[in-house]
């Protein structure tokens, strides 16, 4: 059974339960992801022992508002539409990845899961296959470049990719030119203060190699194939993993049904794991894994 079967195969009933949206279970979440990132952040201007450690926690946290911002992009965490959309924004911003021009990349990346030439995912950043070319894609420099030059790209109005519609390329404009005006404003703050540095700007660095490798697990060494049960992984994890990715560990049955919000893809998983052919039993697994393969 590929992933079209197993969608059709699903009774009426139980899809629309699936796909049925709420705030309450996003603002809830939001609020603790928030908690965690001001829990953090706290501890590091304070100076509380051990805030050396906390730095790396805090980056975690902001870095993982990655999946966030994707979540966002399908308008799935909230019911709210102008919610999903500041939240994406704000999120966007934090990690340097702007929403407006994120949304269609990544729209692209679903239309075209795991097809060479054809998904961006691959066109811009290739899994890596070499030792050398693992431990840089890792360090999260080269996703840092590329995002800096994106969001100058789409601020000088350069193209910002096919796959974003003539349309939305003012949008795309638009918000970069925001973005750029806002790291300067922070930048400006830190001739006052350093601590944008200690909560926000180092801990994304160090916190950057984490998310790297959560999303290699994603699609990496998976077929190059349309059906979703090939072309993607799921892996099974702990809860604060879940919570921090917002339960996008559950990936096959995000891409299967990507409508699904993200406090109902355990429900779907329960339907779907019998029929599950890409797991992991967990990051540590996989990226140990992978790197054994590696030249």
């Amino acid at each position: 059974m590929d992933h079209k079967a197993f969608v059709s195969a699903l009774p009426r009933d139980t899809l629309a339960a699936l796909n049925d949206t709420e705030d309450a279970a996003g603002l809830w979440h939001l609020a603790g992801h928030m908690a965690v990132i001001f829990g953090f952040g706290l501890w590091i201007a304070q100076g509380w022992m051990l805030w050396q450690l906390a730095l790396v926690g805090q980056g975690i946290a902001i870095c993982f508002l990655f999946t966030l911002e994707h979540e966002a992009t399908h308008k799935t965490p909230f019911r709210s539409a102008w919610l999903n959309e500041w939240v994406g924004r704000i999120a966007g911003f934090l990690i340097v990845q702007p929403f407006e021009w994120f949304r269609y990349f990544h729209l692209a990346h679903h239309r075209y899961t795991n097809m060479p030439g054809k998904d961006p995912e691959l066109v811009s950043g290739a899994k890596p296959e070499t030792r050398l070319a693992y431990v840089v894609h890792v360090s999260g420099l080269p996703f840092w470049a590329g995002m800096i030059r994106q969001v100058i790209g789409n601020a000088m109005g350069r193209n910002p990719g096919a796959y974003v519609p003539h349309r939305a390329r003012v949008r795309v404009r638009r918000e970069a030119r925001v973005m750029l005006m806002l790291y300067g404003l922070a930048g400006l703050s830190l001739l006052m203060t350093p601590v944008l540095v200690w909560i926000w700007l180092l801990p994304c660095l160090l916190g950057q190699p984490f998310l790297r490798l959560y999303l290699l697990a994603a699609h990496g060494r998976c077929a190059f194939v349309a059906n979703m049960f090939e072309n993607t992984r799921s892996t099974y994890t702990n809860r604060i993993v879940r919570f921090l990715a917002w339960n996008m560990p559950y990936h096959v049955e995000h891409h299967t049904l990507p409508q699904v919000p993200f406090h109902k893809l355990p429900m779907l998983h329960t339907h779907m794991r019998d029929h599950l052919e890409i797991t992991a039993r967990g990051y540590g697994e996989f990226s140990a894994d992978y790197a054994s393969h590696l030249r």
